[in-house]
């Protein structure tokens, strides 16, 4: 059984990015999720923000984040991490969160303030935010939309029989309604992600494409699932270099403008490079 090895980070790097994070009292999702590629992506001038605290309200199976009932919103972080994205000379910076059900507005203001302070401090900087799914409540997705980050994205992790065990109080259809939401009021690209492995059929993965691209995303990543630690969900196949080559000639067939394929790629890998026929 082929099972993919992880490179070596570059601890001096890892060091000095993880410094001007600490400064700022900021999380990174490449951090807090054991990403493999984040000495890589650091390299490029691309950074993943965990914004919102550590702390999700949801239990996801596959995701190596704490659990439990965050604090709440801190009115500086928008400013501390647009100075730390300044600070470190950031060409892309990716915003995501934890789910944050227990807000009102679902965390979606505080990503809008986010993008506004980033756009003050570096304007240069593109932005991509890797949204939850706020319930599907559209007065949390408009306040993202209406940010106007450079990109919108939203997850669907995996294929539509497996999701109740892979995130069980997130849904199959409402994170493709949040998405249908995000391309038919954004204007701007929409992507979405999957994991491979979990146990789904080629043909399952090959039909949750296509319920994607009908929903109106058209960049997709796709990677291979790793078991973060042993209480989370069991690895059910370690998927070759080549079934991820497959896959991403089936979805380019299905019609997506860009696909990111490939064992260690995740949501956020090569974000800002995803912008036509990719095979990073």
């Amino acid at each position: 059984m082929y099972k993919p090895r992880v490179k070596a980070p570059d601890p001096a790097l890892i060091a000095k990015t993880d410094a001007v994070l600490r400064r700022h009292g900021l999380a990174t999702v490449c951090e807090e999720s054991a990403c493999p590629n984040r000495a890589e992506c650091y390299r490029r001038g691309t950074a993943t923000f965990m914004i919102l605290g550590d702390t999700c309200t949801r239990a996801c199976r596959f995701c190596h984040v704490r659990t439990g009932r965050g604090a709440p919103p801190d009115a500086s972080e928008p400013e501390r991490v647009a100075k730390a994205v300044r600070d470190l000379g950031l060409r892309y910076a990716v915003v995501t969160s934890v789910d944050r059900d227990d807000l009102k507005d679902y965390g979606s203001g505080h990503f809008a303030a986010v993008v506004r302070a980033i756009r003050d401090a570096s304007p240069k900087t593109q932005i991509e935010l890797l949204t939850p799914d706020f319930r599907g409540d559209e007065r949390a997705l408009d306040t993202v939309v209406a940010a106007r980050p450079d990109k919108l994205a939203h997850n669907q992790e995996t294929v539509r029989r497996l999701s109740p065990l892979v995130r069980p109080q997130s849904d199959y259809d409402r994170s493709l309604a949040v998405l249908r939401f995000y391309a038919e009021r954004f204007g701007g690209p929409v992507k979405s992600s999957l994991m491979a492995g979990l146990g789904e059929s080629e043909e399952e993965l090959l039909l949750t494409m296509r319920d994607l691209y009908e929903a109106g995303v058209r960049q997709l990543t796709l990677g291979q699932y790793l078991q973060p630690t042993p209480a989370h969900l069991p690895v059910a196949a370690y998927r070759p270099p080549e079934f991820f080559e497959r896959m991403r000639r089936e979805a380019l067939a299905i019609g997506f403008a860009a696909v990111a394929s490939g064992i260690l790629v995740r949501s956020s890998y090569y974000a800002e490079r995803l912008t036509g026929d990719s095979n990073n």
